[in-house]
């Protein structure tokens, strides 16, 4: 990924405290709108300005090589971050990236009408990029993850946030993609071209109607600037991580002990494949669920639960969105046979872990 940086905010006036998204009649599309300033103003007061500052940190200015120049202490410096978040629940719980508050000391957020509060940390998820916040003061104009848009490519969608701390900053643009893979075994992205910029990370996208799209994350670009690039944490991720994160429950994640990776064309030749999709079995953990269902290296993994595998990612995700005690359903190419497995998931384990293993 290219430089990734960051997601949305703004600000407006404050109507009632209450949720801010509402769903169109049923069977109902929305037309392309002459204006977007109903739904900003509805949705924007549930929009927050985050402000990051982290543990000090010891520095140095280093004067030239000279005999008679001595380098010169400069006064520790703390590190300071922006981005956006938005309120989930009236009495004030705020979705954000952890990336925003990763290692803060002190957090505030900055209303749509200026007033600032202190806020504490809930909990995060780095593997999503997700952190839920506390805010106390009353009650708060909030989004309703429960009724997400799902706008098709090409149809509108709203950023709002908080670029390089300019504060109340509305963009529009369209829904680019589905699906995209920024190497995250637990997310696919949303693309979209409305333009995102350094201190947009954790910022609500809406659709035409009001309803969350997702939360602003990561751009791609060359230079460090929007280029029409970015990426979303679609909002039914955002909900499911949002939930645990508020219940104290642990984010727990489906594990299959099984070891995979793409079909090339030559691989696919040789398994007698017809196209190199799937995935392909490279090994499997002794004792794991795989291996107690019949998994074996050399298996290629061509659908899951009834989808099509495109590639070992693919079947990663899948297992990752489910949860422990779930079962899943593979469907195996095995020397020239197919077949289906059911194999019954466990928790998956730390990521640090794995990768010892896998080293």
């Amino acid at each position: 990924m290219a430089a990734a940086l960051l997601g949305a905010l703004i600000a407006s006036h404050w109507p009632a405290s209450g949720r801010v998204n509402s769903a169109p009649a049923p069977g109902v599309r929305a037309s392309a709108p002459d204006t977007f300033a109903p739904v900003i103003e509805r949705v924007a007061p549930a929009v927050v300005s985050i402000y990051a500052e982290g543990a000090p940190t010891p520095a140095m200015l280093v004067l030239p090589d000279l005999p008679f120049l001595q380098p010169e202490l400069v006064p520790p410096t703390r590190r300071m971050s922006s981005g956006s978040g938005f309120f989930i629940s009236a009495d004030g719980y705020v979705l954000t990236n952890h990336h925003v508050v990763e290692g803060a000391e002190r957090v505030e957020v900055v209303l749509h009408n200026e007033r600032r509060l202190r806020a504490r940390l809930i909990g995060s998820d780095p593997a999503t990029d997700l952190a839920v916040l506390k805010v106390s003061g009353g009650r708060f104009n909030y989004v309703d993850l429960k009724r997400a848009g799902s706008p098709k490519v090409g149809d509108w969608v709203i950023a709002i946030g908080n670029p390089f701390g300019l504060g109340a900053t509305a963009t529009a643009g369209i829904v680019s993609a589905y699906g995209r893979d920024l190497g995250s075994a637990f997310v696919d992205y949303v693309q979209i071209d409305a333009p995102i910029n350094r201190g947009n990370s954790g910022g609500p996208s809406f659709d035409a109607e009001g309803r969350l799209v997702g939360v602003n994350t990561a751009i791609l670009s060359p230079s460090g600037g929007n280029v029409g690039i970015g990426f979303a944490i679609p909002a039914e991720t955002a909900r499911s991580v949002a939930e645990r994160l508020i219940a104290r429950r642990p984010i727990e994640r489906g594990y299959m002990g099984a070891a995979l990776q793409d079909i090339s064309p030559d691989a696919a030749a040789a398994l007698g494949l017809a196209e190199p999709k799937g995935a392909l079995v490279a090994s499997v953990t002794p004792g794991g669920p795989a291996a107690v269902a019949g998994l074996k290296p050399g298996d290629a993994i061509l659908k899951v639960d009834g989808r099509d595998a495109e590639d070992a990612e693919t079947v990663t995700r899948a297992v990752t969105r489910k949860r422990p005690g779930d079962r899943i359903t593979l469907e195996l190419f095995r020397r020239g046979q197919r077949l289906s497995l059911d194999v019954t998931l466990v928790a998956r384990p730390p990521e640090d872990l794995l990768q010892r293993l896998a080293g």
